[in-house]
């Protein structure tokens, strides 16, 4: 039995899993909070000094949590750039997350290149405010004498791989963190040094994008260290889905993703077209309101908590009396109305009480997500079951209505650090292939997260009925909007 680990860096903490390499069983667990300042106002800082993720790292692994172990796999989160100097010095803390600062920088690319589908074409999406070639750019027009420094870009999990190398004179990095960066292209696999310096204004060294199973070096003590990965491509891995399967993310905002087997170009910028961590591709489609829509809800009703929300929407019936909630709360992205508001509509004597408001959100909130599922079924991404996550999966108003909303069998897994288990597999496919034991092309198999399955049964036709209700008031109120 070989034992490996799985360490995750999300924007708030480190966790660490050890694993059975053979079973995927977690045997151990560590966990730290990264040692962040607050910016004023609270809320998430948009700079951070890169040396928090490795004392959390450090925190997470004290007590002898990885004796024994022989490969590790790091996954951290997107959209994060880690500006180097020609010695390896971080010329700036380390710009992570959706950025509101880069919001014209992303429309100055844009234009730039030509426009939206010159994007689509080059790389498979379109410039957002949390990409990293946006953030470049703003970094370019608003600290000139850093970006004039900048030597070398690579991510958080890339950066983490680097120095739990020893800081080697090879950076490395993967198809699924390259392909975030908006200067990568998962179609041709390659990237666009042309699009680093459109955003920075010259050209910078990027680190050399691995397979899926090839390790990205050794430490100093024998460790075998794998590719690494984005934390949503971690977490695909960690869940285990494979073609047909896709994930549907309850956050404040939503995302949805599938397996496919080719890269997905669209010129609206409603897919942005990832890699995965196995070879394969990661198309998302991403939407501005989810589980906001719910809490702004439930503040609206006074029903105190969303689960106090979700047991008045079960006093309602499949359609709220006719209430159609268009959930575009702050805007949205999928349909493209970034300066819209949301719209309540099926106004009735007979409809104005609280429990068909309450259904009228989470029915929404599923419709405004079954609409970015329809985006890629729209492209041939085929959809047999769809993975439900975040604590808002557990809510029975949702559970009720999202498999009938979706069409298609609905997996909630148990809640899990997925993105570190999927980071533990790929240490484990790496350490196979280094063995000469698994095949570089094959994962290898580990058991499936526990999970509720819910099928749509005999409420299919209703739930369908209750989406063509959306649709006409989404059509009625944003003609061609989809």
């Amino acid at each position: 039995m070989g034992i490996v680990a799985g360490l995750d860096s999300s924007p708030d903490f480190t966790r660490i899993v050890v694993c059975d390499s053979d079973t995927g069983a977690v045997l151990r667990q560590g966990y730290a909070p990264h040692p962040l300042e607050s910016p004023e106002g609270g809320g998430r800082p948009a700079d951070v000094d890169p040396q928090a993720w490795l004392l959390s790292l450090g925190e997470a692994a004290g007590g002898g949590l990885l004796e024994g172990v022989q490969a590790i796999g790091v996954s951290a989160q997107a959209n994060s750039v880690v500006p180097l100097d020609a010695q390896g010095n971080t010329v700036r803390p380390a710009m992570v997350g959706g950025d509101k600062r880069s919001q014209v920088a992303a429309a100055d690319l844009i234009d730039a290149l030509g426009g939206r589908e010159a994007w689509a074409q080059a790389v498979g999406s379109v410039p957002q405010t949390g990409q990293p070639v946006t953030k470049l750019r703003w970094l370019a027009r608003s600290e000139p004498e850093a970006a004039a420094r900048t030597a070398v870009l690579l991510q958080a999990h890339d950066w983490l791989v680097w120095q739990l190398l020893g800081r080697p004179v090879r950076r490395t990095t993967d198809r699924g963190g390259a392909s975030g960066t908006g200067y990568w292209s998962a179609a041709t696999g390659g990237y666009r040094p042309d699009l680093v310096e459109l955003a920075l204004g010259h050209q910078a060294i990027l680190p050399e994008v691995i397979g899926p199973a090839d390790a990205a070096g050794t430490t100093p003590e024998g460790l075998l260290i794998s590719a690494g990965t984005g934390e949503t491509q971690a977490a695909a891995f960690g869940l285990g889905i494979g073609l047909g399967d896709a994930v549907v993310s309850l956050g404040a905002s939503g995302s949805v993703m599938a397996v496919h087997t080719e890269p997905l170009v669209d010129q609206s910028g409603m897919i942005t077209a990832l890699a995965d961590a196995t070879g394969m591709h990661l198309p998302v489609v991403t939407t501005l309101n989810a589980v906001r829509v719910l809490r702004g809800t439930a503040e609206l009703l006074g029903t105190g908590d969303l689960e106090g929300l979700s047991e008045l929407a079960m006093k309602s019936t499949p359609g709220a009396h006719g209430l159609v909630l268009l959930p575009y709360l702050e805007g949205e992205r999928t349909p493209n109305l970034p300066h819209t508001a949301g719209t309540l509509a099926g106004l009735r004597r007979e409809s104005m009480r609280p429990e068909h408001l309450a259904r009228a959100a989470f029915e929404g909130m599923l419709c405004g997500l079954a609409d970015a599922l329809d985006v890629l079924r729209g492209r041939g991404v085929d959809v047999r079951r769809v993975f439900l996550l975040g604590a808002a999966a557990e809510l029975p108003a949702v559970q009720a209505a999202a498999p009938a909303l979706f069409g298609t069998q609905v997996v909630v897994p148990q809640p899990a650090d997925y993105a570190a288990i999927g980071s533990a597999r790929q240490a484990a496919w790496a350490l196979g292939v280094s063995q000469g034991t698994l095949d570089p092309r094959t994962p290898p198999v580990w058991q499936g997260a526990v999970a509720q399955v819910l099928e749509p049964g005999a409420e299919l036709a209703v739930g369908q009925a209750v989406r063509q209700q959306f649709v006409s008031v989404r059509e009625q109120t944003h003609p061609g909007a989809l």
